[in-house]
């Protein structure tokens, strides 16, 4: 009785088995690769949330601050020519006659939102010609400050109760007015000119947010379609 010979099928099992891991291996990288665009597309996301709320909070902080400089820009510079007026008539003993002089009055510049900005690293995020504008205008309201900390420094040093103080205090009130009346239309002008590359940036980040809704909308659409199906 001859023998009967089976067919051998180790050899179709391992094709189909190699294929199926290199489908399966494929299918894992496509998913690991999706997963990491989702989580790059949300970073985005959070990225420039952070640079559209940092530029809100910015654009209110200018114009809180411009309101500061031009309501007291006036007043130092009429205090600035009376005490020239004063010391340039080369009194011996110069009185405070002639003087409107009703404290200081220095221009009180909020900064909470570089502060936070620095904090939260936003400033990365944000263009950066408009981050560099923005911090030398906030570099030269800290040279105000300055200078306002070194006059009150100077006026509780020597205070202007005697003959002696009174001229102190005039001659350091005298530097203090002639820099800040230098400044203070530096900082408007610099106020005025980033304020419309802020509004700019918002609606950018406004319109940014509308195509991130949307394309948003379309995915939960397509997959609400695909479920349906």
């Amino acid at each position: 009785m001859s023998d009967v010979h089976v067919p051998k099928l180790e050899g179709h099992g391992r094709g189909k088995t190699a294929l199926k891991l290199v489908l399966e291996v494929a299918l894992i990288s496509v998913g690991v690769f999706l997963g990491l665009l989702g989580e790059q597309w949300r970073e985005n996301a959070h990225q420039r949330d952070l640079a559209r709320d940092s530029v809100r909070r910015f654009r209110a902080e200018i114009v809180e601050n411009r309101d500061a400089v031009v309501n007291v820009a006036p007043y130092h510079a009429t205090v600035q020519k009376e005490i020239q007026a004063v010391l340039d008539k080369g009194l011996e003993h110069p009185s405070g006659e002639g003087i409107h002089f009703h404290g200081i009055q220095p221009a009180q510049f909020d900064r909470s939102a570089w502060e936070l900005a620095i904090a939260t690293q936003s400033l990365a995020y944000i263009d950066s010609d408009l981050a560099l504008a923005l911090s030398n205008i906030y570099n030269l309201q800290g040279t105000v400050t300055d200078l306002t900390r070194g006059l009150a420094q100077a006026m509780y040093a020597t205070p202007p109760i005697d003959e002696k103080g009174q001229i102190s205090f005039f001659g350091a009130a005298l530097v203090y007015y002639g820099d800040v009346t230098v400044y203070e239309p530096r900082l408007l002008e610099m106020y005025d000119a980033v304020l419309p590359r802020l509004d700019a940036a918002l609606g950018e980040k406004k319109k940014e947010l509308r195509e991130d809704k949307k394309a948003l909308g379309e995915d939960k659409n397509d997959a609400g379609g695909e479920e349906k199906k």
